[in-house]
């Protein structure tokens, strides 16, 4: 079984010091650092995955984009400022992501043809999304998470596998669903992000080894999941400012990251992956008109 390998390059400093603090401004460098730790292992490896990237991260450093293309990564959309679904109009919504597509389009030479909500949180609540992501001219979305809905995602009872949506303004997307893992009848996330840093690595293990099974999975991480230095003084002195629940907010997201790179590095070897599209492509086969 031939997985796919995702990652959402953006830069936690600056979507925490937004979303917490209130605070605009460019991403960091640590997004490049990260994410170019992340594209050597794949390269000494010899693996391709799907890198959906931030408008905002493709705006402020349009090199980094470039070596993902250049590396022969597929390059998809996650929005352009972080914004989650349910935080945004219709209208904002396709101008998150119109905004987005164009710009790495244009970076990249490319036609991109996937796209990932942040925090995956297209939901029953936010399903419209779906019909503006196909009339925009995307062809597949990977933004679903199957599994009862927790505070910001979740769609209980999706299909688990990837498969065609048809939607009610006659266009149709390619839906490709996160992994989940069923156990005691439950539906458990697996497989990547909080997940990978918060659980041992035997756990993404059997949960990789028990979806393949049946579907390929779809493993994901961010470039921060890898990083363990120091919080910017500039973020630690606004962070301590606002009070304890944004700086508890933070150390929860420290929580374990420095056993994520070793785990990314064992995903590697024990397991095939390729770009997401390529996936679909062989799940769906050639008449899905998938192509990059």
């Amino acid at each position: 079984m031939i997985n796919a390998l995702t990652i959402d390059v953006e830069d936690n400093h600056r979507i925490v010091a937004r979303n917490l603090l209130g605070q605009q401004g460019p991403p960091s460098e640590a997004v490049v650092a990260n994410t170019n730790r992340l594209l050597e292992h794949l390269r000494n490896r010899g693996v391709r995955a799907t890198f959906f990237v931030l408008g905002e991260v493709g705006a402020t450093f349009p090199e980094l984009v470039r070596t993902i293309v250049n590396d022969g990564h597929e390059l998809g959309v996650h929005g352009f400022y972080h914004m989650e679904v349910f935080r945004l109009t219709p209208e904002q919504f396709r101008r998150e992501i119109g905004d987005a597509k164009s710009l790495l389009e244009d970076l990249s030479g490319a036609a991109i043809q996937g796209h990932r909500a942040p925090t995956f949180s297209i939901t029953p609540q936010t399903h419209w999304a779906l019909d503006i992501l196909a009339e925009v001219g995307f062809k597949y979305d990977s933004s679903i998470f199957p599994f009862q809905k927790s505070e910001r995602y979740g769609w209980a009872g999706f299909p688990l596998g990837i498969h065609r949506m048809t939607l009610g303004n006659g266009r149709s997307i390619v839906e490709a669903p996160l992994p989940v893992v069923s156990f005691l009848r439950k539906r458990l996330p697996a497989c990547g992000g909080g997940y990978l840093r918060h659980f041992p690595y035997w756990y993404t293990r059997w949960a990789m080894r028990r979806i393949q099974r049946e579907r390929p999975a779809i493993a994901y991480l961010h470039p921060y999941d890898i990083d363990t230095g120091p919080t910017p003084d500039w973020l630690r002195t606004a962070l301590a400012a606002a009070g304890n629940p944004a700086a508890f907010y933070l150390a929860y997201q420290r929580r374990n990251r420095h056993t994520v790179e070793s785990k990314f590095v064992r995903l590697l070897g024990n397991f095939r992956f390729a770009p997401l599209i390529e996936v679909i492509e062989r799940v769906l086969g050639a008449t899905s008109g998938m192509g990059p």
